[in-house]
């Protein structure tokens, strides 16, 4: 399994950011997906998981209504849309695959597949 982020970059408090992930190797909708993050000097952290059709979604508590989380099975990617972004949003963002397609994992060890990270930084 192959998972390729983009999209990070530097970013003004308040503003947005798209991140895409691109997944090979297994039947990408058969997954669920999700985001995770690490920040400097800090353990990596759940953000955000969706299930394999898209329909139902979680969020941690400290970005829920300012991030969103989809997919496009057609092709095979992930999306976090990241509104209203805080400097304690500033870290290395991660997309993973999960384990299986039953369950929306927010415990890191609920995937196995990552990709190689992308950085998001927030500046005053």
């Amino acid at each position: 399994v192959q998972l390729q982020a983009c999209g990070g970059g530097l970013v003004q408090a308040g503003g947005s950011l798209r991140l895409s992930c691109a997944a090979s190797g297994r039947t990408f909708s058969s997954y669920v997906m999700g985001w995770l993050r690490q920040a400097p000097g800090k353990e990596r952290e759940f953000v955000a998981t969706i299930s394999r059709n898209g329909d139902s979604t979680y969020y941690a508590d400290s970005v829920k209504g300012r991030f969103a989380i989809s997919r496009d099975n057609a092709k095979n990617t992930v999306y976090l849309q990241m509104n209203s972004l805080k400097l304690e949003d500033t870290a290395v963002y991660y997309c993973a695959q999960a384990r299986g397609g039953s369950y929306l994992y927010t415990r890191i060890e609920g995937y196995n597949y990552w990709g190689q990270g992308t950085q998001v930084t927030v500046s005053s």
